[in-house]
């Protein structure tokens, strides 16, 4: 690589590095804007020349605020998509070309003709040092925009297109962190961890500790930055309660003898690879790993939250109403509810905090909620598909739900977004296939015989 090509990709490294003091795109800046984009498509002068106007493309990209970068990305997509007038020249030659020895270039020429100069431009940006991750991070901001710009969507599928293609499973890698991996490393998970918050240092080596195991997968462009990770448990029976689980006054569980294994937290880490799907790949592959390592294990459950259920309740109170018998409503009174219907629940729920803290209120909540809970899971659609989005990736990929565990989780976040339960779903490895079957033709979910019975009642 010559002197000159070297100066531009340092010059983008420093730019990425220090995105400092952002400034605003005027009308005036873009034709000038346009053109380097245009010569972008072209090409001219090699692969070094190409790879230097994408540095400074994508230089100007992160130096610009808010609103210039939706500007600039309205540009590329608005002005850098097929030519019309060229698809319609080709297309007419493909037609009149049909079934003759001369249809098949003129396939090839149409087909080159729907091209996008658009994905010409995102190419560029894929050559330079860290642009993959640069590509990453711009779709997490196409993205933004994009829900409130519709001349944005073609563009942001035209790279959702590239990014499943250069982040197919066969090029990842599954890598186990430890509390001897890189610090920067370390400091990735803690800030990523979206469904446990990890307190602190001490808080992590307690994740990483001998009877736990972190995996995530890596891209070879991006080999710091863990695409998804899970962090898993090894105990001797399946786990009723997070706070528990990562108690870190805890004994160390001799892991030799550890039977099942618990998925407690699954983080996508990438706003940007949005629709690109590995987290059923990283699961098998994870189970794998450990069946080799520890042949005693033999159940592999997850501890996993329901975010959505709140406010699905909230949705439906009818429902919650439903679940609630005239023997129920007595107790409440005789705990201190105030409440008198499903509405009234729902909002002193919402406003007093303290609840789960008075054992004779929680015992009496137990039983209605439950059954609320359990009718969210099995019944709750968002289309034709499970409401919970967590329920969604887990019964995507073949899981069974198997059980409710009251105050699993009793943090703020928790009590907040399902009454403190937290549910079980079971990969049992001779249901997995059948699962994913009944879950693609929309079929109701497989559940254990007592979660079934909880949502009927």
């Amino acid at each position: 690589m010559d002197e000159l090509l070297r100066r531009g990709l340092a010059r983008f490294k420093g730019l990425v590095a220090g995105r400092s003091r952002p400034r605003s795109l005027a009308e005036k800046d873009l034709p000038a804007l346009q053109r380097q984009l245009q010569e972008c498509v072209d090409g001219l002068g090699g692969e070094v020349s190409a790879r230097q106007r994408a540095a400074r493309l994508a230089a100007t990209y992160l130096s610009l605020d808010d609103s210039g970068r939706r500007t600039m990305l309205r540009l590329i997509a608005t002005a850098f998509g097929p030519d019309a007038e060229k698809v319609a020249s080709t297309h007419a030659a493909w037609q009149q070309a049909l079934g003759t020895n001369a249809a098949w270039d003129a396939e090839a020429r149409l087909r080159d003709a729907l091209g996008s100069r658009r994905t010409r431009i995102l190419t560029h940006f894929s050559s330079m040092p860290d642009g993959v991750k640069f590509l990453v991070d711009l779709r997490a901001d196409l993205i933004r925009y994009a829900r409130s710009d519709p001349a944005l969507a073609a563009l942001d599928r035209e790279l959702e297109a590239q990014l499943v293609s250069w982040f197919d499973v066969g090029f990842l890698e599954l890598v186990r962190i430890t509390w001897q991996s890189p610090a920067a490393l370390l400091e990735k998970l803690i800030r990523y961890e979206a469904v446990h918050a990890i307190g602190s240092w001490e808080d992590l080596k307690n994740r990483l500790d001998s009877d736990r195991r972190c995996y995530a997968f890596f891209h070879p462009r991006m080999p710091l930055e863990p695409l998804i990770f899970v962090e898993v448990a090894l105990v001797d029976e399946i786990a009723a309660n997070v706070q528990a689980l990562l108690d870190p006054d805890a004994p160390v569980f001799d892991a030799e003898h550890a039977n099942t294994a618990i998925f407690y937290s699954i983080n996508n880490t990438q706003t940007g690879l949005r629709g690109v799907s590995f987290g059923n790949f990283l699961l098998k592959r994870v189970v794998e790993d450990l069946k080799r390592d520890y042949p005693r294990l033999k159940t592999f459950s997850t501890l996993s939250p329901i975010p959505g259920l709140t406010a699905w309740a909230g949705e439906h109170s009818d429902l919650v109403e439903e679940s609630i018998g005239e023997s129920d409503w007595r107790r409440l009174k005789a705990a201190g509810v105030p409440a008198t219907d499903g509405k009234g629940l729902l909002a002193w729920l919402s406003s007093d905090r303290e609840w789960a803290a008075r054992p004779a209120t929680a015992r009496a909540l137990r039983d209605p909620l439950q059954r609320v809970a359990a009718r969210y899971l099995v019944e709750g659609r968002r289309g034709d598909r499970p409401a919970d989005p967590v329920a969604r990736f887990h019964l995507g990929n073949g899981a069974r739900i198997e059980r409710l565990n009251w105050l699993g989780d009793t943090a703020d976040k928790g009590l907040a977004q399902s009454w403190g339960m937290m549910v079980n779903y079971l990969y049992d490895p001779d249901r997995i296939e059948a699962n994913v079957e009944a879950f693609m033709a929309a079929k109701p979910p497989d559940a254990s015989a007592s979660l079934r019975r909880m949502a009927r009642h």
